[in-house]
């Protein structure tokens, strides 16, 4: 299998971190959105990553599908979700809040640096829906004993939480240090989220950032302030 796209990118990781977990090889491409467009559009016409090629020649695109596809390659027994019914529900429903709320990040940060003029509306909008999100998964978090968010084990929930933006990879290729995570600390409720880093049998087999050269990603219990006041 060929997976398409950067680290920097919190789907791209997420997909690689659950490829780690289920000790499923690939080969890596770190080819760029922007920079190496013209050569994802040959795997995806949306220019997106991450895009994973399957040995059959078969093309995957978007996280959730990819996940999707490597749960049910491996089985039920080791997936890192319920199969189905609630359990499997309100994982997902956390799944799509923490890259929701990557999604934004990364909104934001293309805001500041594509355009000379920043809108005022989108920009409020965006922080707004980050804090909204925030909340949402600090009340979701508290309410939960265990060392991860569903139980004893990493879940894509974990993953996708912790996989939050720290860094973007501007259009130019040069590495930024997103305005979103200016804080080394975890914070309250979320810092269970955070436990995908801690667990060294876990982190370790998933090395988080995959050689990438910087700072494992930290839950999004980074810095509140911060992600609120966001530009």
């Amino acid at each position: 299998m060929i997976l398409i796209g950067q680290y920097d990118s919190p789907f791209v990781r997420r997909v690689a971190i659950a490829m780690r977990l289920y000790g499923l090889g690939y080969e890596h491409r770190t080819w760029s959105t922007f920079g190496d467009a013209d050569k994802l559009a040959t795997f995806n016409p949306l220019r997106r990553v991450p895009t994973l090629a399957l040995d059959d020649g078969e093309v995957l695109i978007e996280s959730f599908v990819i996940l999707d596809y490597l749960d049910e390659l491996v089985g039920p027994s080791k997936a890192l979700i319920a199969r189905s019914g609630e359990a499997r529900r309100k994982a997902l429903k956390v799944c799509a809040l923490a890259t929701g709320l990557a999604d934004k990040a990364v909104s934001l940060l293309y805001e500041r640096i594509l355009h000379k003029e920043t809108s005022d509306v989108w920009v409020a909008r965006c922080r707004a829906q980050v804090s909204g999100v925030l909340d949402a998964l600090e009340k979701d978090r508290a309410a939960r004993k265990t060392p991860y968010w569903f139980g004893e084990t990493i879940n894509h929930a974990d993953i996708a939480v912790a996989c939050a933006p720290l860094r973007a990879r501007s259009p130019s290729g040069r590495v930024q240090r997103s305005e979103l995570s200016r804080a080394d600390r975890p914070r309250g409720p979320l810092r269970g989220a955070a436990a995908v880093h801690r667990d060294r049998a876990g982190a370790d087999r998933a090395e988080l950032m995959l050689n990438s050269g910087s700072a494992p990603p930290r839950a999004v219990c980074a810095d509140r302030a911060a992600l609120r006041t966001a530009r």
